[in-house]
């Protein structure tokens, strides 16, 4: 898959990542996901050999065969530290050399991180999905900030989450009993699809298919499967 020209280096202090981020999130753009969206790509990271290096994996889900159509991988050695609110920058560059290798153009990317649910409101999902140039959405397993209420215990119970008095992404229940996982929009996409995206992508477990085949995907990796 052909991405855009690269915006930008990685090798940055955290001092200048984040006024990277303050810089690019103007740009995010928030519209309806394509109609007919099926075609969505599940991403996500797992580390090797001590932390030195990373794996990223996205794999390719068809919501109506309910079928895996492709995957793809990468390792790329870490250069950025971990800081909390800067993981895109840790972890971006992996996932778009894995993204470089796909044949097929998803309608969407969905990523185990957050979008707009971030400190700085430029979370994973919209840095990727800013240089992807592709449709992007974050749902994550833990929450980064702000606070909601608890959701209804059904598929589809939701409550804001609310940072700053901002709504900046949804606490989501997709199974009864599970923990919600957290939708926040990334780029080029808007709140309430991302949520009936994720939700339409869940079949009977917490994490939507993409991104729960991506986890499986990455650890049989790391594992040397």
């Amino acid at each position: 898959m052909k991405l855009p020209p690269p915006r930008h280096p990685w090798s940055l202090s955290p001092k200048r990542a984040i006024a990277l981020q303050e810089r690019l999130r103007s740009e995010v753009l928030h519209r309806r996901l394509p109609r007919g969206t099926r075609v969505v790509a599940g991403g996500d990271c797992a580390f090797v050999d001590g932390g030195t290096r990373i794996v990223a994996c996205w794999v390719v889900w068809n919501l109506a065969t309910e079928s895996v159509v492709e995957t793809a991988s990468a390792i790329r050695p870490v250069r950025f530290p971990y800081v909390p609110g800067l993981l895109s920058f840790r972890e971006a560059p992996a996932l778009l050399a894995a993204a470089r290798k796909l044949h097929t153009e998803p309608d969407a990317f969905m990523l185990d991180g957050h979008g707009l649910a971030h400190p700085r409101r430029f979370g994973i999902a919209c840095h990727v999905g800013l240089l992807l140039g592709r449709p992007c959405l974050g749902c994550a397993k833990s929450l980064l900030c702000g606070a909601h209420d608890e959701p209804a215990d059904l598929p589809g119970g939701r409550a804001p989450i609310l940072h700053r008095e901002e709504a900046i992404g949804i606490a989501l229940r997709t199974r009864a009993g599970a923990k919600p996982v957290y939708v926040s929009v990334g780029h080029l996409a808007r709140l309430g699809d991302a949520v009936q995206l994720a939700l339409a992508c869940t079949r009977g477990y917490r994490l939507p298919e993409p991104t729960r085949l991506a986890h499986i995907e990455v650890t049989r990796l790391t594992r040397g499967g």
